[in-house]
């Protein structure tokens, strides 16, 4: 039991909300989706799409029978990149299917808040918050995210026009 007047991180209440919501796999499935070239890497990417994620099976579209059967000689592969890049055990089996790709352009990484100097204290502060994020990727994300907002506020607070 934590002592009265203690406060949980950001991460922390983040975590357990996508847990107890059932959130975890649906969010998992959108950055599958948002970045699965740059996730899986090419020529692959360019021939599959994630379309769910279900009682931790990956359903792929496959665009031909040829590259549906070179993916099911590659499925622990698969399995094992997409756990790791999860940061925990994600998914236990791949389906695949025959039908046609969507043309969805490879998406960059989000922008950064760029537009604050971030100092190196907000930057610590921020990680040390978002160190209970078990996903790397959304770990340092929302860790650049707060540490822009640590420094806005002390930039608000010293009597700068807010950005």
């Amino acid at each position: 039991m934590r002592p009265s007047g203690s406060l949980d991180s950001f991460s922390t209440i983040l975590s357990g909300l996508s847990k107890r919501l059932g959130l975890q796999s649906h969010l998992f499935e959108l950055r599958l989706q948002q970045q699965w070239r740059n996730i899986i890497g090419e020529p692959v990417g360019s021939h599959t799409w994630p379309t769910q994620v279900r009682f931790k099976k990956l359903y792929l579209i496959v665009r031909n029978s040829v590259w549906l059967q070179q993916l099911v000689f590659l499925k622990p592969t698969l399995l094992a990149k997409l756990n790791e890049r999860a940061g925990s055990d994600m998914l236990t089996d791949i389906a695949f299917r025959v039908g046609d790709i969507p043309d969805v352009p490879a998406v960059a990484a989000g922008p950064s808040p760029a537009n604050v100097p971030v100092s190196d204290a907000a930057m610590t502060e921020a990680a040390a918050h978002a160190a209970a994020v078990q996903d790397p990727e959304l770990r340092t994300r929302l860790a650049s995210l707060m540490a822009a907002a640590f420094s806005r506020s002390a930039l608000n607070d010293e009597g700068s026009p807010p950005a």
